[in-house]
């Protein structure tokens, strides 16, 4: 039934019928989804913190737009459920989940757009601010045999008016072939288990100190390092008295006895450069943590289905989303300072 169809019939109805349509329609605009649902009944039951001082002694104060709020005893400021993560700020809100199920099934911004009735420039910056809300593992929870490489993406500026470096032919390779500041490294990391983490680290060679802050916090003593034959890995090995076992492709070193290789490691980044080329024709180095972000999700609920609801869930934990999403320029602009 078109929508002529439907205003020809709402016609037909009385006053006080067409009030309550009326009414019912605004409320199903402004009913909170599953999941924005759950993170209310979390607040209400002290199972999260507060989002400006992260304290626990906080306790209901009335309603703001609708959205329950609650008052720290802590800090003494108040906030809702939506402070803080990726929808703090959003009008739309009702629009959230439909957003995340056609993000699943990786529409264009342009067909996003046009089912949503929404600008591009909406669902490009609810794009990011989604991406920017999923966070990944941290170094304490990996265990046991870690593998750990990097991989290179060429430094791209898709979507700015002003270029940082001279243009190249659309397909073209760089003109500096080998590792260069052309190209973002990326430190991926993984564990015989589920801990992944893939960090857009520097441009160029990583260094130790990258290595550092790509995993956050440092290893357990228990676990083996399996790395390839970048030095750097030897020295943080050393730093954090970790066993490191080394795989020199160039001396065609792929697996050593007892099983021991870099070989999911490396699967992972073909993955990886497939999906990013052929869902997106290559994404803007500003970005492509933001990418990591998504398809670490993806590797997430590999071997499970990858519903709206699981994906919403997971971006309305981190009450620190916005704060990241707004912090995107300046990670940029300090990735691009590893250039000098």
């Amino acid at each position: 039934m078109s929508y002529h169809e439907i205003l020809a019939l709402a016609t037909t109805l009385s006053k006080e019928e067409q009030l309550q349509l009326i009414l019912s329609l605004s409320k199903l605009g402004q009913e909170d989804s599953g999941a924005l649902s759950s993170r209310c009944m979390a607040l209400i039951n002290k199972q999260v913190t507060c989002p400006h001082c992260g304290g626990k002694h906080y306790r209901r104060y009335g309603k703001a737009c609708g959205a329950q709020r609650f008052k720290c005893k802590d800090c003494n400021r108040t906030f809702t459920q939506y402070t803080g993560t990726w929808l703090d700020g959003i009008h739309k809100k009702s629009l959230a989940e439909p957003y995340i199920s056609l993000m699943i099934e990786e529409y264009s911004l342009d067909k996003i757009k046009e089912k949503l009735h929404i600008n591009k420039k909406t669902a490009f910056d609810w794009r990011h601010k989604i991406l920017a809300s999923y966070e990944q593992n941290t170094g304490d929870e990996f265990e046991g045999v870690v593998e750990s490489d990097e991989t290179f993406f060429d430094h791209s500026q898709k979507g700015s008016r002003h270029l940082r470096r001279l243009p190249r032919k659309r397909g073209n390779a760089p003109k500096k072939r080998e590792i260069s500041t052309d190209k973002a490294a990326v430190i991926v990391s993984k564990d015989r288990s589920k801990s992944l983490k893939m960090t857009v680290s520097t441009m160029g060679r990583v260094t130790k100190s990258d290595i550092q802050e790509s995993f956050q916090h440092p290893l357990s003593k228990e676990s083996i390092l399996f790395s390839d034959g970048q030095v750097s890995y030897k020295g943080y090995s050393i730093d954090h008295n970790l066993k490191h076992i080394v795989l020199r492709a160039d001396l065609k070193q792929y697996v050593k006895k007892g099983g021991y290789h870099i070989q999911h490691v490396n699967e992972l980044h073909n993955r990886l450069k497939k999906w990013i080329a052929g869902s997106f024709w290559g994404v803007s180095t500003k970005y492509l943590q933001n990418y990591l972000n998504w398809f670490y999700m993806r590797e997430k609920f590999k071997h499970e289905s990858m519903t709206t609801e699981k994906m919403a869930l997971a971006s309305i934990q981190n009450a620190h989303a916005i704060k990241q999403y707004r912090c995107n320029n300046f990670a940029y602009e300090v990735l691009m300072a590893t250039q000098m």
